[in-house]
Formats: structure tokens, C-alpha cells, sequence
């Protein structure tokens, strides 16, 4: 019986196994019903299910895949949102605060 080498069998990260095949296949094809939120049913041994209803969360944000390649963590992302709030002009600023804090007080209500 041959022996495979280990070297051989390794597989790295970026690198996809033979035995799977994307030919056909449809980036970010579930992607818009994500959005509006999804089910699952877990079958249990005992033969009940569990239906559980997810919605997204408001404050979630999604970033496009092309987006994503530059901003791998929330951290990135909002460094670089955070600059470009210091290009907007003061008055506009101030006019943002004021509607966030009138949010904030309604949610609070």
C-alpha cells in the first residue's frame, strides 16, 4: 500500500479541495432574502422541531464583497468612516448629533 505523503495531502487556506466544484455556481445568490431575515427548523432525535425566525438586526450593516477585500473588521471600517466625518462641514455635523440624539430619545420612550 503506497503511502501519501503528507506534504502532498496538505491543504492550505486559500486553496479549494479537487473534489469541490463551483462551476455554475451564483455569488451572493441568497443574498437580498438574508436581508429580509430567514428560518430555520432543527429536527430533534425525539422527532419534534424547533422553528426558529431570524431577523437581521437594524443596526447591521452588510458590506459588498468588493468593499469587504478592504475592510476585513469593523475596526477598518470605521477608521475610515471616521475620516470622511471629519470632511464634512461643522453645520452639517452638528444637524447629524441632533438627529441621532432625537432618535435615541424616541427609542427610549
Amino acid at each position: 500500500m503506497k503511502k501519501i505523503s503528507s506534504k502532498s495531502h496538505r491543504i492550505e487556506d486559500s486553496e479549494m479541495r479537487p473534489e469541490y466544484d463551483f462551476t455554475g455556481g451564483v455569488r451572493g445568490k441568497h443574498y437580498k432574502d438574508m436581508l429580509k431575515g430567514y428560518t430555520i427548523k432543527i429536527h430533534k432525535s425525539d422527532g419534534t422541531t424547533v422553528v426558529k425566525h431570524i431577523k437581521p438586526v437594524s443596526e447591521t450593516v452588510i458590506l459588498a464583497p468588493d468593499v469587504l477585500e478592504y475592510f476585513p473588521d469593523s475596526e477598518a471600517v470605521n477608521k475610515a468612516l471616521r475620516s470622511l466625518i471629519a470632511l464634512i462641514p461643522s453645520q452639517r455635523q452638528m444637524g447629524a448629533k441632533k438627529e441621532r440624539k432625537t432618535r435615541a430619545t424616541s427609542l427610549a420612550v
